[in-house]
This record gives structure tokens, sequence and C-alpha cells, in this order.
């Protein structure tokens, strides 16, 4: 019989489903050197966020077929590892959805009507309703910034609370957009037009104190912002002087950039509302991921795939072995030409090409598709979602094949099509299984991806090469690899350079003002 360690206090209703097919022992609060001694005689792990799962655990764990995080995030799990060893990890990326959007909600309401401060003051046996005069958010503005699950479902209630709708998401089609009743608009103007202000976006470098004390400047002073995504997408100190000096009529804070929360004039503010992280804290959210993330559990130990796994879900080991490194190939190219379209994507066409175009192509698309996502959905897109991430935000997938393409034994094409162009990148693995981009835009290459690299679309000219090359050594940006494809001589080229650093700001703009440039991307792989 199967044996499933429970690490961290999961419902009981997640334990019964667990009996179902296995001894289920609960031991809760260990430290990883007791867990490495005891995880070896275990086929399943389930935990919360209180386990840390460290490499040296999954390569104890030399039993282990699934680990189940009854939650969304995933980062106290190292996820690498355990795909290295074969091990499935899955999560329950919709279980608290309706808890997150409702505390949205509830902090949206209680500081239009100063729920907190009031009820407070009645504690005190004051009877104060002058000093707490509310405002409507009948027919107000309200502004969403993500619409994926959880902001979608704000603004579907907010709309039946009869307010207006503008919504910031690059990547999320007018139509889905129009479905919820939103009007897609970019964040200047989001900002400018909004009474009420809801962040539904994951912390990346691009969203890091996206509310800062620019952006503030463009608000109107009755605005009010909410958060309860991610701590580090406020600037926290920009916030409170803004709320003192009026620029701002308050917010609503779930999370921060620290927590728990230390010393901090947030608490000292008021019109400000704190809560300690609990957009995910209802009792029917911890029954569903228990329930959730049980069941995948239950499943993946009765030879069943499981259906949000973080990794590489349902694939036998030999069909494993073989596409492993066309899995990584094809995320590869579709977080390029996903950089490389930028703003929102509205189709992307997975070609595969040469003896690629004989194999199974779902895992293929589906690494594409993840790729693509990747950039604004972070940990939240995986190989079981991310094609439906990517029907619910209108893109349309579209596969060919072409055996007949013998460049190499195998490779992959990629288009992007989206609200700022068309853009293509194709790619192949050489003898070793190294991956190689082959050509950016149908212009011919042949260079490996690295961490940073910027692709220039430019006149082939000469001097443009050493000029590009000056420019980033004045800025001490050093240059790892370069190279130029070109179909004619003198006419357009393309050239890949890729770097040791990012790029620093400002520079890609220095870039493009090159005489004979185009234009200039920035990319992460």
């Amino acid at each position: 019989m199967s044996k499933i360690l429970v690490s961290d206090p999961i419902d009981q209703v997640g334990i019964d489903i667990l009996k179902q097919v296995a001894q289920v022992d609960i031991k809760t609060g260990l430290p990883e050197e007791e867990l490495v001694k005891i995880i070896g005689d275990y086929d399943a792990l389930m935990l919360r966020s209180g386990t840390k799962v460290t490499k040296a655990i999954i390569e104890a764990g030399t039993q282990l077929k699934i680990i189940g995080r009854a939650g969304v995030g995933v980062d106290n799990i190292d996820v690498q590892a355990a795909t290295r060893q074969g091990i499935v990890v899955v999560n329950s990326p919709e279980g608290n959805t309706i808890a997150a959007a409702e505390h949205a909600l509830a902090m949206m309401m209680s500081l239009a009507r100063h729920i907190p401060d009031a009820n407070q003051s009645v504690k005190e046996k004051k009877w104060d309703r002058k000093s707490y005069v509310g405002t409507e958010v009948y027919k107000k503005t309200l502004g969403v910034v993500g619409l994926g699950k959880i902001g979608s479902h704000v603004a579907t209630v907010a709309k039946s609370m009869g307010m207006k709708l503008l919504a910031y998401d690059p990547f999320i089609s007018k139509e889905r957009a129009d479905q919820l009743g939103c009007t897609l608009v970019d964040l200047d103007l989001l900002f400018a037009e909004s009474d009420f202000i809801t962040l539904h976006i994951p912390k990346t470098t691009e969203t890091a104190n996206l509310i800062n004390a620019a952006s503030i400047a463009k608000m109107k002073p009755t605005t009010r912002i909410i958060n309860c995504s991610r701590g580090g997408i406020i600037d926290e100190e920009a916030l409170v002087v803004a709320i003192e000096n009026g620029q701002l009529a308050g917010a609503a804070l779930d999370v921060f950039s620290e927590e728990p929360l230390g010393e901090s004039k947030l608490r000292e503010v008021k019109n400000v509302i704190l809560t300690p992280h609990l957009g995910a804290s209802t009792a029917e959210a911890q029954v569903n991921v228990s329930i959730d993330v049980a069941e995948q559990i239950r499943d993946v130990l009765l030879g069943l795939p499981a259906r949000s796994a973080v990794n590489i879900p349902g694939l036998t080991p030999d069909v494993m072995e073989k596409l492993r490194p066309y899995l990584q190939l094809a995320e590869t190219l579709g977080t390029l030409v996903g950089q490389l379209a930028g703003g929102r994507i509205e189709q992307l066409t997975v070609g595969l090409q040469g003896e690629l175009a004989t194999n199974t192509s779902q895992p293929i698309v589906v690494a594409a598709i993840k790729g693509l996502l990747s950039q604004a959905l972070r940990e939240r897109v995986n190989y079981v979602n991310a094609a439906i991430e990517a029907k619910e935000r209108g893109i349309r997938i579209i596969e060919t094949r072409d055996a007949s393409i013998r460049d190499y034994s195998g490779s992959l094409h990629l288009k992007a099509i989206g609200s700022m162009g068309e853009h293509s990148a194709t790619g192949a693995l050489i003898s070793n299984g190294e991956i190689r981009i082959t050509d950016v835009n149908e212009f011919p290459i042949n260079v490996p991806p690295s961490n940073y690299m910027v692709f220039t679309l430019h006149r082939d000219m000469p001097g443009i090469i050493g000029k590009i090359g000056s420019l980033l050594g004045s800025f001490n940006v050093n240059i790892a690899g370069m190279q130029v494809g070109r179909k004619i001589v003198r006419g357009d080229a393309v050239m890949a350079l890729s770097l040791d650093d990012p790029l620093p700001e400002g520079l890609l703009a220095e870039i493009t003002k090159v005489d004979g440039i185009r234009d200039a991307y920035t990319v992460k792989l």
C-alpha cells in the first residue's frame, strides 16, 4: 500500500480523500534533517506553506511520485529538483480565487465607508457619525489592473454593483474584456480616470513599485487603491506621503513588501486599512485547496494524470525522455516571441518541422504557450493550465506540421501576432542537445539563448556594428556574443546580442537613435 506524508496542517476532508488509496502519516513541524531521514519511505508528500521542500529532501525521497501544495504558490518547493527526479509537483491554482476576489471587494467597500474606524469608534462608546461620511461605489469608475481569474471575478461583481470598469492587461484580448464589461486602456488613462484601483498582478521586474510617486501624481485626489495581490507592487513610502498630503483618498492593503509587516508608517496613516494577508483565508478556500490537491495525489498514485501540475504532468517516462529537450526549446522560443511581440498577443502559430512533425505535438504546443505567457503570469502558468490561460485571454493557437524541412533533424517555428505587430523565431537542437535560435523574423542566425539579449532590426551598412558596440561599452555593458543575419547585401538585417547583464535603463532608447537602426528589443530568457 502507498504511503503519504502530510507535513503541514490540512483540512480533514483532504486527509479522508488520501486515505482512500494510501496509509497517511501526519507529522507537522518537522525540520529539514528529520524530513530527510523519513521521506524515503513515502510515495507522496502533501504540505502547505510551512514546509520547505529543499533539494536535499527531494533527493532523499527516492520513492516520491508527487508533491502536492495545498495552495497556489510553490516557492517553498524546489520544483527544478523535483522535475529532474521525475516527481510531479501540483498546486491548487483556482482554490482561493473567490476568496481573494471577495476580500478585495470587502476591502474596497470598507475603505469607501470607513467601516474599520467607525467600528472602533462605536466600541469606544462614541457615536460620531459626521467623521465617517463615506462615498458610494455606484457609478464610480473601478480600474482593474490584471484581468486574470481573480481580477475578472472582481470586475464581474463590481459591474453588478453599477460601477464603470476600466482595465489594464496587455495579455488579454479586447473580446474577453468586452465580455467582462471592461474597457481596455493604458495604465496612464486608468490611473487618471479611476475612482478606485484594484491590483491583481504578480510581482515581476516590470510590476515592482508600479504604484509610485510618479503614477500617483497622475491620479485624482479622490482615488482609493486596493492591493490584495502581491507585496512590492506599491511603493509604500510614496503611498504614505501621498495620503498624508491629500494626493490620494486612501488605500486598503492585504499584502506588503515585507511580511509580517514590520515598523511602518502605514499603521499611523488615516484612511488606510491593513489586513495580514487574508486573501485566501476563508474556511471554504482552505477546504477547496485541500480537496483539490488531495484528489490529484490520489489520482497520480492510481496512475492517472494530475490536472494542475506545475512541472510536466501526464507523460510516460519514455515519451518524457524523448521530448524533454524539445519542451525546453518550445518554452524558450515562446518566451522569445512573446517579448518581441509585446503587448496583447492575439495569435500564436506553432510550426513543427522535420522529424519533430511526426512526434506527439500537444506537450510541445503547451510548452510554447507556457513560454509565451510566462512573462505575465510567472509561476501561475504551467503545463496543465497554459492552454486554458491562453483561451481565457482570447489567444488563438494554430498548429502546423512540415516534415519536409530538413535544415535540422527537427526544428520549431513560432509566430506571434499581437497589438504591436507580428514576430517569429525558429529554433532547433544541435547534435549535443543544445538549443540554437536559427532565425528571428525570418532572418537567418545561429545563436544559443542567453539570459539577457538584445535584437535589432537595421539596415546592413558599414559601421553600424561598431557603433552599437561602442554605445554599449560606454554604458559598461559587456557583449558575450553577437551575430548578424541578413537576406541580401545592404538590405535589412537582424543583429542578436548576448549580454552578461541586463540592459541599463534608457540604453534601449539610445540604441534606437543610432543611424540605421529601425527597431530594438530587449529579451530575458
